[in-house]
């Protein structure tokens, strides 16, 4: 996390903050962030550690609007995930995602998240493992206490 830091550093991003070990880094910047902020940020990662991940950037607004929508229940915030998406679906396959679902799960794909409740956790669910090629866009998963966490940290950061 350390070398994230450092890398959006060189890119004059301020007030950088990471939650835990988990790829999740909260800055603000002066101008609009967008997809080319993302490449740049992948590029930059593979120079500096020789590989480059999928970097998606979502704002407060997004990731408040993610939890403003949420259709389930939160008491059990593990069962919970936001599946972020880089963009919205052309054609996703919903039957796919239909016929992949375990009996105790739920879910409901909007604009850009997709959420899937599943009590049962998602190891073992062949849907959570299915989602990114049921909907043919690059995801990033999180569960409800992490984008709880992030959501807070990103407002004391505002």
């Amino acid at each position: 996390m350390k070398d994230i830091v450092a890398i959006l550093d060189t890119l004059n991003y301020e007030n950088i903050r990471t939650f835990i070990q988990s790829g999740n880094v909260i800055f603000q910047d002066k101008n609009t962030v967008n997809e080319k902020s993302a490449d740049e940020i992948a590029k930059l990662v593979l120079e500096k550690n020789g590989f480059e991940p999928k970097v998606l950037l979502l704002s407060l607004e997004e990731l408040q609007d993610a939890v403003a929508n949420n259709p389930f229940a939160t008491d059990k915030g593990k069962a919970l995930h936001f599946f972020f998406l880089e963009s919205q679906p052309q054609k996703p396959n919903t039957e796919q995602l239909t016929s992949m679902k375990a009996k105790s799960e739920e879910f409901l794909l909007t604009n850009k998240v997709f959420y899937l409740y599943a009590p049962e956790g998602i190891g073992r669910s062949k849907l959570a493992a299915g989602v990114e090629k049921a909907l043919d866009v690059p995801i990033t998963a999180r569960n409800w206490n992490t984008v709880g966490a992030l959501v807070s940290m990103a407002e004391i950061t505002q």
